[in-house]
């Protein structure tokens, strides 16, 4: 294992357990090092403070360990096993209305580039980093191992997150069923590992889908960005006597019919919509009197935060012209970089520009799948409200 090492006074960070070192803070390294190499790193006097995946870039190592340790298939088994324990312990993992949720959340789970969701029998896991996809064939297996039977199928799904990466294909580590129908709180789903969106399926809006039924109840429900469907199924359980479903990929339209009708056969309360969500929301009348907004992140780095404001008031502020009074609005922002200051402003200043009382019910985050590591407040990335709206 090669060595890197700091700066002076660069290791503070890393003394405080944050699990990235920045490029900016490296001294030097020993020659030959590449994209994926475990490397070890010390500080300016040469000590050791870490391990971890090196690759080119802001984020130059990923730290897997601040402990001197092999970096084998018992570090994978290990840490794998620790990510299922806390599933089980929050009763996720084993639930009989459930086979669907996120086994290993990257740094939330201190596997920084590595991410598990877990579909009923199937694992998709998916590198954002070149060491975790060099050592994909090693996760699998140990995998494989920690879920005891509970899957038979671990499938890589990283041609996005890793697009520059030569001969890199998605494909079926272990096993090879294509049987793709899931089950999130007793309602059926299918889902696209092969071309869709993250790993399939957005289940870190599991809980807030939930939250969202309660409130349905003869509600006219409006899902923008609705991808595969989710909250618009969920609100037909919980009683809405309308359902629009809007999204500009015509994929997805497909997804969230087909899912519907798995839940709903027949059911002549939803229609789905393949549109633009701002020109839909232009053009919609006042009929709606619960409106969900979960678009895609406005801004994946810091240099788009000030247009992505922009963008998040202005999708509010149409949702705020349109919605009947005594209203609920559901309004997220996964942006990693969009705190949650500045999406309630952003929020705030639509209802003023709008000229609506708005009135916070719930605060919405991401759920305990999802950890945070305490460590690394930057895992922090979805936020939500549930607005009143008169």
């Amino acid at each position: 294992m090669k060595n890197l090492q700091l700066k002076r006074g660069k290791e503070e960070s890393l003394l405080r357990f944050h699990p990235w070192v920045f490029s900016g803070a490296i001294q030097s390294a020993d020659e030959g090092l590449e994209d994926g190499d475990l490397v070890r790193v010390l500080n300016f006097e040469g000590r050791f403070i870490a391990v971890g995946h090196y690759q080119k870039g802001s984020i130059a190592v990923r730290v897997l360990s601040f402990r001197d340790v092999a970096i084998d298939d018992e570090f994978w088994y290990s840490r794998l096993l620790s990510a299922l324990n806390m599933r089980i312990a929050i009763g996720l993992a084993d639930h009989p209305d459930n086979n669907t949720y996120r086994l290993v959340h990257g740094e939330g789970d201190n596997l920084p580039g590595l991410v598990v969701d877990i579909y009923g029998q199937t694992a998709v896991m998916q590198a954002h980093s070149i060491g975790m996809h060099l050592a994909r064939v090693s996760i699998a297996e140990q995998l494989q191992k920690v879920m005891q039977g509970r899957i038979e199928n671990v499938y890589y799904k990283s041609e996005t997150t890793l697009p520059f990466m030569d001969e890199m294909e998605n494909g079926f580590l272990i096993g090879g069923d294509n049987n793709n129908t899931a089950v999130e709180n007793g309602l059926m789903f299918y889902v696209d590992w092969l071309r869709g969106q993250k790993t399939g399926f957005f289940v870190d809006q599991r809980e807030n889908r939930s939250l969202l039924e309660q409130f349905a109840k003869g509600r006219k429900v409006l899902n923008m960005f609705c991808y595969t469907g989710g909250f618009s199924f969920y609100a037909m359980r919980g009683g809405a006597t309308l359902v629009h479903s809007v999204d500009s990929s015509a994929k997805a339209i497909e997804l969230t019919n087909r899912n519907v009708q798995l839940n709903f056969p027949g059911d002549a309360r939803h229609q789905a919509f393949c549109e633009d969500a701002f020109k839909y929301l232009e053009k919609a009348d006042n009929q709606y009197d619960l409106i969900i907004l979960d678009p895609p992140a406005f801004a994946k780095h810091r240099g788009a935060l000030h247009n992505a404001l922009k963008g998040y008031t202005r999708l509010n502020n149409k949702a705020f012209q349109i919605i009947q009074s005594g209203g609920i609005l559901f309004t997220f922002s996964c942006s990693q970089v969009v705190s949650k200051d500045h999406f309630r402003n952003a929020v705030f200043t639509a209802a003023a520009q709008a000229g609506r009382k708005v009135r916070i019910l719930h605060q919405l985050h991401q759920p305990a799948d999802h950890p945070i590591n305490i460590y690394h407040p930057e895992g922090e990335y979805l936020k939500g409200l549930v607005l009143y709206v008169e």
